[in-house]
């Protein structure tokens, strides 16, 4: 048996075919729903990038216990079981976050990998003859990042700029290369079995930069240079301005959708649907000026980036060109890929391998769970999100970690003054672990009062509703899924939860199927 991921980094459901409205013509996307089961209630669990790749590895929540950070020493990490029991993990990545400090232990867990620079901000081509104090043109509205951040984007900005001088052609782009490393994996090892190849690109995370090519169906090409990179704020800009950065990130996808279609010509030219798992998804969406905001974290979570577009041809149900509309979460697909392999499931694990789902849409939950680390925490059973607000913000948020690094740093003096060691949780083994109080700086979106939408009547969620049994109903879940993932005790107080915490063991129950 093979598996092969494909894996994008901040790609939008409604954008593909399939799934929403087909403004932008994403042909090997069409064909990919032809060979698939499409999950119509696909969701994330932590955000953003690399918390949902820790889940990607572990099975398992991780914005309950922390924020962005490594790979721990206790975690049971997908690819490397399959490396223990013999079957070969390699990733080909341009996902340039997993060469800083935060994310410098996942790759190390795969049997072989290979990494392409260029992405983004990432510290590749080294040049000084930036000049203070413009920035970078690539830049949208970088005044309106708060004052902390200018000087990091405008740094960053420069960075990008630098690396965009080693990307003049197609086949100089990192998406382009990453793709090429995987073929080149599928191709060397053809005749071979117990594999499982992980091709995972940036793109189209922003800046929303792509080859000519591309930007061509958007664009006139005497235009004047459009910005390409959004700020994590408020979308404050002239509609025009919106609509040029949204054609930016179409032209973006259409290149990504290109370098799907060299994935599914391999399955065609080597007749890998009779043997070989396809999953293709990704981390998060992202927000391209709806409900006001561009990107994610520093806003409320809403559909365009927590609901993900989600494919997998699982050659045993033989299924394709079908819908399912069970929810799951990205926290399934370690278990989807274990049992494929026939490995056990570790019991730290709470995501479902997706089987029964993919063969007759049998339920695998009935609520799934997902938010920022520090922020408000959403509930959703697929047809219902309901947003908790933090009742009690004096309860400090806590990080629960034996890695004390952030995303491209170590945890300051200061933070590791406050440092205790914690008895530790389900998972991690009986080992301690350090709790530390998250510094005031983070901000993820607040929430000043609960929300509920309903997704049915308002997919586009503009239209907030109350209703008092479908809040308990929403809250009594909440409680049973923080139950089950060992979440800290400060939660329940923190999010006005623990009056309830004697109920626990009742409402875990009712959420269980």
């Amino acid at each position: 048996m093979r598996a092969i991921m494909v894996m994008y980094d901040s790609l939008r459901r409604d954008i593909i075919p399939c799934f929403g409205e087909k403004k932008v013509p994403m042909p090997n996307f069409e064909r990919l729903a032809r060979h698939t089961v499409m999950f119509d209630n696909s969701y994330v669990c932590s955000l953003p990038c690399m918390p949902a790749r820790r889940e990607l590895h572990t099975g398992r929540a991780n914005f309950l216990h922390r924020s962005w950070g490594p790979m721990e020493p206790f975690d049971d990490s997908m690819p490397e079981m399959l490396k223990k029991a013999g079957i070969h993990s390699h990733l080909s990545t341009d996902h340039y976050h997993y060469m800083e400090d935060g994310g410098a232990t996942y790759h190390p867990r795969f049997s072989t990998w290979e990494c392409y620079r260029g992405q983004e901000s990432d510290a590749w081509v080294g040049d000084c003859s930036k000049k203070e104090p413009e920035f970078a043109p690539v830049l949208l509205s970088p005044e309106s990042q708060p004052e902390r951040l200018q000087n990091i984007r405008k740094i960053s900005g420069w960075q990008n700029m630098a690396n965009r001088t080693r990307m003049r052609k197609e086949e100089e782009y990192p998406q382009t290369l990453t793709f090429d490393g995987g073929i080149r994996f599928i191709e060397d090892n053809i005749d071979c079995d117990n594999w499982y190849v992980q091709i995972e690109t940036f793109d189209p995370h922003e800046p929303f930069d792509s080859p000519e090519p591309y930007q061509a169906a958007w664009f006139d090409p005497d235009r004047p240079f459009v910005p390409d990179w959004p700020p994590y704020a408020e979308a404050h800009e002239d509609p025009e301005t919106i609509k040029q950065m949204q054609k930016k990130y179409y032209a973006l996808a259409q290149f990504c959708d290109r370098s799907l279609g060299r994935i599914l010509d391999r399955m065609d030219r080597y007749d890998m649907w009779k043997d070989t798992m396809l999953i293709v998804n990704t981390d998060h969406g992202f927000l391209l000026g709806e409900h006001g905001w561009w990107a994610k974290n520093n806003t409320l979570e809403y559909n365009e980036v927590a609901h993900t577009p989600l494919f997998i041809w699982d050659p045993r149900y033989k299924t394709a060109g079908e819908h399912r509309m069970s929810l799951v979460q990205t926290i399934d697909l370690a278990p989807t890929i274990l049992e494929f392999f026939g490995l056990p499931v570790p019991e730290s694990m709470k995501g479902k391998a997706l089987g029964p789902v993919i063969e007759r849409d049998t339920a695998v939950r009935r609520y799934g769970m997902y938010g920022v680390h520090g922020g408000p925490v959403c509930v959703t059973d697929g047809k219902t999100v309901y947003m908790r607000a933090v009742r009690n913000p004096e309860e400090k948020a806590l990080e629960y970690t034996l890695m004390p690094t952030h995303m491209v740093g170590m945890f300051s003096h200061d933070e590791l003054r406050e440092m205790r060691l914690h008895e530790g949780f389900s998972f991690t083994r009986g080992c301690r672990v350090m709790e530390i109080p998250v510094m005031p700086t983070r901000n993820p979106g607040k929430l000043e009062h609960d929300i509920l939408f309903d997704l049915q009547s308002d997919p586009g969620q503009q239209k907030p509703f109350r209703d008092a049994e479908t809040e308990e109903r929403m809250e009594r879940a909440l409680i049973g899924l923080l139950k089950d993932n060992d979440a800290p005790k400060y939660l329940y107080k923190r999010f006005g939860l623990d009056c309830m915490s004697g109920k626990r063991e009742e409402v875990a129950r009712e959420t269980d199927l």
